[in-house]
């Protein structure tokens, strides 16, 4: 029997009017939006659908508003497909969060409420800092760690082969960025992003988050869901909040975690939120590996019949 995974949407993928057709098409949807607007207090859901741009894309709305919707999406195709059978999840960064909550490690308030807390104490530690980030594509892994240590930044995302993510001090990843191509990289680009994600700059989010996961009743994943750290499924209850505090500053091991699961025997992956960022990095991991995305109500349609048919 071929094994499915479901994969969540990471901060990036942010598009105003994302969520906005699920709740005009499915009342269920809808209900789900407005349980996430009480959990914070605040109309999340209308951030989401009507921007504008910069509110949406500040991190304390970005990371909140891609769990939402990814949940949103994840709630739509369990009601749709009541067969569908998952047998591990994992999400990019934030979306950990999210595939802990379906595995049913935390509950959807205090995941959504965590996420919100993160985006804003991750906020905090930009605004202390002068950082960056760059992609750096077509340059192996070897060389991009040499340029890393020559310009004193750091790896924050192993995404897919000749996919690489950089994330530092901003000087230094001008610096890096003309190292990465003097050693050949096709491109090396600064990303559009408020600070130095996954890098030590981020620290001072890290007691803050802490705290807000000893809030937070934890339970053990009722299957396994890949820590972004270790590239392996997630433990108990303790062993879960302190790899998401340690997840703030450490490399995001993605193209690893993929390949751990395709090891395991899994075949098809089920991406879910906006954007289809994972499926295209599963294009450049493994190509045979079937890839379906549900990020609105047309690719949830479609999603249906694949899921449905076979």
């Amino acid at each position: 029997m071929s094994k499915t995974a479901l994969l969540f949407a990471g901060q990036g993928a942010q598009t105003v009017g994302m969520g906005k057709d699920f709740a005009e098409k499915f009342p269920v949807a809808q209900a789900w939006f407005d349980r996430g607007n009480a959990a914070l207090g605040y109309d999340l859901a209308a951030v989401c659908f009507h921007g504008p741009d910069a509110e949406l894309t500040r991190t304390e709305n970005a990371q909140p508003g891609i769990f939402l919707v990814s949940w949103v999406a994840f709630q739509l195709l369990r009601e749709r497909v009541p067969a569908l059978k998952f047998d591990a999840t994992a999400g990019l960064s934030l979306g950990e969060f999210t595939a802990l909550t379906a595995a049913g490690a935390m509950s959807f308030e205090d995941g959504l409420r965590v996420v919100c807390r993160r985006g804003r104490f991750m906020q905090e530690a930009c605004d202390v800092t002068r950082g960056g980030m760059a992609a750096v594509i077509g340059l192996d892994e070897g060389p991009t760690r040499e340029v890393c240590a020559e310009a004193g930044v750091v790896l924050a995302n192993l995404n897919c082969p000749g996919q690489l993510v950089i994330s530092g001090e901003a000087e230094r990843i001008a610096r890096a960025v003309e190292l990465a191509k003097a050693k050949g990289a096709k491109r090396a680009l600064p990303l559009p992003v408020a600070g130095a994600y996954h890098s030590p700059l981020m620290a001072g989010a890290q007691p803050k988050l802490q705290g807000e996961l000893a809030k937070v009743k934890l339970s053990p994943p009722a299957l396994p869901v890949i820590s972004n750290v270790t590239a392996r499924p997630h433990g108990g209850a303790t062993d879960i909040g302190a790899r998401l505090v340690e997840q703030v500053t450490s490399p995001v091991r993605w193209e690893e975690s993929m390949r751990y699961l395709l090891a395991q025997g899994f075949t098809r992956f089920v991406e879910l939120g906006p954007g289809t960022a994972l499926g295209g990095f599963m294009k450049r991991i493994d190509k045979n590996a079937q890839m379906i995305n549900v990020a609105d109500a047309r690719t949830l349609e479609s999603a249906v019949k694949a899921l449905s048919g076979g």
